[in-house]
C-alpha cells in the first residue's frame, strides 16, 4: 500500500490536532485514529471517527446517568451477559466510521450488508486511481469441487503465471482505453487539447472489477460485530476476510471487553440446532449413533462432527 504525500499529510494533520471534550474516550484506539492500516496490495482500513465505549453499553443497559460502574469486573459480567443471552441493544449505543479502500468487487459483497451509512467515492465525479487488485500466487485457487461459492486446489505453475499475467493486462488495456475514453489522465493531464471527453460516468463501466474504490463506513457496534461474525469468519472469502481481521483488531482496542465476549461467545462458540443437540445428550448417554441414525442431513451431520472435532469417525 503506497499514501500520496498530500495523503499522509493529511493523516499526519489529523493525528496532530488536538479537541477537548467531556464524552469517553478509547485510549487505544486513539493511538491509531485517522492512521491507514495496510490491507491486499493498495487498500487500507482507516478508524476516523467513534462514538462511546464499553462503558456506554453498561449505561445503556442500565439506563443510569453514571459512567458504567466503578469496578471493571462488574461491567465485564454485564457484557458478557449480554452477549451470552443475545441482548443486543445495548451495543447500538456505540458507533465507529471507517475509511475503507478496497477493489470493487469485494465493495460490492461488502454492501449487501444493509446496516450501514455509506458514501463511496464519485467515479461521476472524479477519475478512479490506477490501482488494481492482483492477488498473490498463493490465492489463485481453483473453484471448488464441493462448494459453488469457494475455492479449492491452488493453481500452480504456468497456469497461475498466465492468470496472473490476465489479471494485469486487462487491468492496464482497459484502464489506457478509460483514459482515453475521458481524453485525461489519472492525474489530470489533458490527453489531446483538440478532443472532448467522454462523461464519467460513462467511461467508467469499461473498468475491470479489480479496481479500487474507496467509501466512508458507519455503523454502530452491534451492526458491526454481525458484520464481522460472517466477514472474519475462516469460511469468508479471503480479500474480504483480511479486512474484517484488520476491523477486529479496531474493535479491540475500542471496546477490549465486548471484543473478548464476543470472541468467547460468537466467534468461538458452536451453535447447535435442536436434532444436533438431541444427538449429542444420546452420545452422552452412550448411545452410538452415526449419520444414518443420526435424523440429521449429510451436511449437518458433517457441520456437527467438524464442532465436536469427530469428522471420519464413527461413532
Amino acid at each position: 500500500m503506497k499514501l500520496t504525500p498530500e495523503q499522509k499529510q493529511e493523516i499526519a494533520d489529523q493525528q496532530t490536532q488536538k479537541n477537548t471534550t467531556k464524552r469517553v474516550t478509547s485510549q487505544e484506539l486513539e493511538k491509531i485514529l485517522y492512521e491507514a492500516l495496510p490491507v491486499l496490495d493498495h487498500g487500507f482500513v482507516r478508524v476516523v471517527d467513534y462514538m462511546g465505549d464499553d462503558s456506554s453499553i453498561v449505561q445503556s443497559a442500565r439506563v443510569s446517568y453514571g459512567k458504567g460502574t466503578k469496578k471493571v469486573s462488574t461491567d465485564e459480567g454485564l457484557i458478557k451477559y449480554l452477549m451470552r443471552h443475545w441482548h443486543s441493544t445495548p451495543f447500538e449505543m456505540c458507533e465507529i466510521k471507517y475509511h475503507v479502500k478496497l477493489p470493487i468487487f469485494i465493495a460490492r459483497q461488502w454492501i449487501r450488508h444493509r446496516t450501514a451509512n455509506v458514501n463511496e467515492y464519485s467515479a461521476r465525479y472524479s477519475i478512479l486511481d490506477k490501482e488494481f487488485y492482483i492477488p498473490s500466487k498463493d490465492q489463485l485457487s481453483a473453484q471448488s469441487t464441493s462448494n459453488r461459492q469457494g475455492r479449492g486446489d491452488l493453481i500452480t505453475g504456468d497456469q497461475a503465471d498466465e492468470v496472473l499475467k490476465i489479471l494485469k493486462d486487462d487491468a492496464t488495456r482497459t484502464y489506457g482505453n478509460y483514459e482515453k475514453m475521458l481524453n485525461e489522465r489519472f492525474d489530470g493531464t489533458t490527453i489531446d487539447e483538440n478532443k472532448a471527453g467522454l462523461a464519467r460516468e460513462l467511461a467508467r463501466m469499461n473498468l475491470t472489477l479489480n479496481s479500487y474504490t474507496q467509501w466512508y463506513w458507519k455503523t454502530d457496534l452491534l451492526n458491526l460485530l454481525n458484520f464481522l461474525f460472517l466477514r472474519a469468519d475462516s469460511h469468508a472469502q479471503y480479500e474480504i476476510r483480511v479486512y474484517a481481521e484488520v476491523m477486529l483488531e479496531t474493535v479491540k482496542k475500542w471496546v477490549p471487553i465486548t471484543h473478548a465476549a464476543f470472541l468467547d461467545y460468537r466467534v468461538g462458540a458452536a451453535h447447535v440446532s435442536a436434532k444436533g443437540l438431541k444427538v449429542i445428550r444420546s452420545m452422552l448417554n452412550g448411545n452410538k449413533i452415526n449419520y444414518e441414525n443420526s435424523g440429521l442431513g449429510k451436511r449437518e451431520w458433517n457441520e456437527l462432527m467438524e464442532t465436536l472435532e469427530l469428522k471420519n469417525k464413527l461413532i
